[in-house]
């Protein structure tokens, strides 16, 4: 009897054992879910792009500490094991030819890692495709898809008074403009959270049983739509006005006669809205209206930048079969915004890595399986919402979220925040529409005793080797970056942050050449500085930035940054050499261009100067501030009186006054141009002193040496404690030494 009672001891231990450990990986999944909401509010100043990383990296590690917990569960329990729907068939295949297309991309190691201006790359597309395994299993089988949200919409409650708190001016707003960014630092990606907070709200106002809570939640959405308003995001809040008209006309024609009721006022209240606003769209109170101004300005002419890098997307797509079929790569649109650069593009952004339309960035990207997969995203959810048990209120919100997130997605490029919103959306319309794998619901559950003694413990170890070899490494660097660009104590400290950052670069091995370049050119003018530290540095720099070059031979702007570097350290013949190359890469980057005719300038090579200005100013003439540098062309060449007609002819004068075209008329001696430029300078309200010397040297070098040196003596009955410098200046003139 002892032994009997014995045995049943150990047996109720064992259970109990059993029952814990399921609990704990329950927990761990659940925790893990729950924890991805507040993304959006992590903002890590330790590292670089501070409202990117940590977002990132956040998401990240949540969801591998999600996906353990959750791995012990389906092992254990059918009930959490993968089911199928078109949205998961879709998604996976996706995901899956992503990591095909991405093989052979320009820059593989990008394409899959990104970098940390964006955090992006195929490491994020396989924690979203987790996520939404993770999320659609265990939110399903726990009943917790309502409270998830609802904790998703208590975190944009944060955001959305971070907004208002920048809107009365408490809190600044990080971009410097007047469209609110929140904690996530740019206000497009702020609209797109409050787009998806809307339809969220909406949907659990319409379909709770608890009228203060429905209340709450209107008023809730009616705030995020007021938040997203403030974005000045154009697409954003074009997508939320088509989305809510969709939604209208889905009840009208969809539900019942009370309801259509509602769904006539509201498309009546629309209606006056929308056409209120294009008849009043050309007033003042509008047009200089920080918001409304942006919103009345939408036109096909506003959006002509926008189509010619959609062209020239497609250009890089049609390039060759091969990027029909498997594209660029992730992170591979710089090598077509350079390879089919426009001139007209000349004063918007130089170095763009999207084509600012989602599907388009995935067409490049992945070729035309991926941009038709990530439309079968959106189908198969539009789909399986339609043809599976959902209320009309749940069809009607999500099919006006998809809508007018696609809408938006026409005009900008998705961010850690907005994957989320997005995939969450599918892994709820999945979780509720999908059916059993046999395959997996065949596979036996791991026996109970093997939970808590194999099972548990593995997961934890494999998370731990998970997070320490996937993400603690980036957040070194990322934290590195930082100390390496902030004041240390000596400057031996500073040189030797930079080599641990480039010893350990995780995957922003560019990202930190770039930084160590610009740093590098900083500290070359700091006078505080030793000779010799500057020089450790420079070569320090220059040497990373040449292996950058090495690694990545077809990148414009590797080669570009490494010219300019050159340049700015005397090293012309090195300078010219990267520049001709990046050429050869992007030839009509004008941009490139004029860069080359500046080295080329001072290495005293005119001719070749003049040629860069003048191809240049050819390529994009309508640029007012492109004309200097075609007239500079023209004098550097012995043609002033084509310069001094180019000149007159778009500016109404030809007295410009531009560095470029000073240079070149000094460089040239044609010192009398000079004359009225230096003289429009010194006339000016709180001009220096050195602009009316330059002036009397100008006079001077033109032969005017009396008047030279009246205004050299002007200048010094002006301006007393220029006396000395005045009186050395006379005698040089005097002395003939100025020509």
């Amino acid at each position: 009897m002892t032994k009997t009672a014995s045995g049943a001891s150990a047996l109720s231990v064992k259970k109990g054992e059993e029952g814990v450990a399921m609990t704990i990986a329950r927990w761990v999944a659940l925790a893990g879910l729950f924890l991805v909401p507040f993304t959006p509010l992590i903002v890590s100043d330790n590292y670089f792009f501070p409202f990117i990383t940590g977002k990132a990296f956040f998401f990240r590690i949540v969801v591998e500490v999600a996906f353990a917990g959750w791995v012990v569960l389906a092992l254990a329990d059918r009930r959490y094991r993968p089911r199928w729907s078109w949205i998961s068939v879709a998604l996976t295949a996706f995901v899956a030819w992503m990591f095909i297309a991405d093989l052979f991309a320009v820059n593989p190691e990008k394409a899959f890692w990104s970098n940390f201006e964006r955090m992006e790359g195929w490491i994020t597309l396989i924690h979203l495709l987790a996520f939404f395994v993770v999320s659609g299993a265990v939110l399903r089988v726990e009943k917790k898809w309502r409270a998830w949200w609802l904790v998703s919409l208590g975190v944009a409650a944060v955001v959305m008074l971070y907004s208002f708190l920048q809107i009365a001016g408490g809190l600044a707003i990080h971009q410097g403009s007047t469209r609110v960014d929140a904690t996530l630092g740019n206000a497009a990606y702020l609209a797109v959270y409050m787009l998806f907070h809307v339809f969220v709200a909406l949907w659990l106002a319409f379909t709770t049983d608890k009228k203060w809570l429905r209340y709450v939640l209107l008023g809730f959405a009616i705030l995020a739509a007021f938040v997203l308003f403030a974005t000045a995001t154009r697409g954003t809040i074009l997508g939320l006005a088509g989305g809510l008209l969709l939604a209208v006309l889905l009840m009208l024609f969809t539900m019942g006669k009370r309801a259509r009721g509602v769904a006539a006022g509201a498309l009546v209240l629309l209606l006056v809205l929308a056409g209120g606003f294009l008849l009043v769209r050309d007033t003042p109170a509008i047009r200089q209206h920080p918001v409304l101004g942006r919103i009345a300005s939408i036109s096909l002419a506003e959006g002509q930048t926008r189509f010619t890098i959609w062209h020239m997307a497609f250009e890089g797509f049609a390039e060759s079969p091969k990027t029909v079929l498997v594209g660029w790569g992730q992170e591979g649109f710089n090598y077509v915004f350079n390879k089919y650069y426009e001139p007209s593009l000349y004063q918007q952004e130089q170095w763009f890595d999207r084509a600012h339309n989602a599907f388009i960035d995935w067409l490049v990207a992945g070729g035309l399986p991926a941009f038709l997969l990530y439309i079968a995203l959106f189908g198969a959810a539009v789909w399986e919402l339609w043809r599976r048990p959902f209320s009309r209120a749940e069809q009607i919100a999500f099919t006006a979220l998809l809508a007018g997130y696609a809408f938006h997605n026409l005009f900008v490029f998705d961010n850690t925040v907005s994957y989320i919103g997005f995939i969450a959306v599918l892994a709820l319309i999945d979780s509720a529409a999908s059916r059993p794998v046999r395959a997996f619901e065949e596979k036996p559950e791991l026996s109970p005793e093997l939970v808590p003694v194999g099972a548990l413990p593995v997961a934890a170890v494999l998370l731990a080797l998970l997070i320490g070899l996937l993400d603690v490494p980036g957040m070194n660097a990322a934290s590195g970056l930082i100390t390496a660009l902030s004041p240390q104590p000596t400057f031996a400290d500073t040189l030797n942050a930079w080599k641990q950052e480039l010893a350990h670069p995780a995957f922003a091995a560019q990202e930190i050449r770039e930084q160590l370049l610009t740093f590098a050119t900083q500290v070359a003018g700091m006078s505080q500085v030793s000779d010799a530290d500057k020089q450790t540095l420079v070569t320090l720099a220059l040497s990373e930035m040449q292996k950058e070059a090495e690694a990545l031979p077809q990148d414009a702007r590797v080669r570009f940054e490494l010219a300019v570097g050159y340049a700015s350290f005397g090293d012309y013949k090195d300078a010219l050499a990267q520049m001709t190359i990046a050429r050869s890469l992007s030839p009509k980057k004008v941009t490139i261009i004029l860069e080359e005719g500046v080295i080329r300038l001072q290495a005293n090579d005119l001719a070749g100067a003049a040629q860069d200005f003048k191809e240049a100013y050819a390529l994009a003439p309508q640029f007012q501030s492109l004309v200097p540098y075609g007239a500079a062309g023209d004098i550097l060449s012995g043609n002033a009186g084509a310069a001094q007609a180019t000149l007159a002819r778009s500016f109404g004068t030809t007295t410009v006054d531009s560095p470029v075209l000073i240079e070149a008329y000094a460089l040239t001696k044609n010192y009398l141009p000079l004359i009225p430029i230096y003289r429009m300078r010194a006339a000016k309200p709180g001009s220096s002193i050195d602009d009316a010397f330059r002036l009397a040297i100008a006079e001077a070098a033109a032969g005017q040496t009396q008047e030279a040196i009246a205004q050299v003596r002007a200048v010094m009955a002006a301006h007393p404690e220029a006396t000395q410098a005045g009186e050395a200046l006379i005698q040089q003139i005097q002395q003939g030494k100025i020509r």
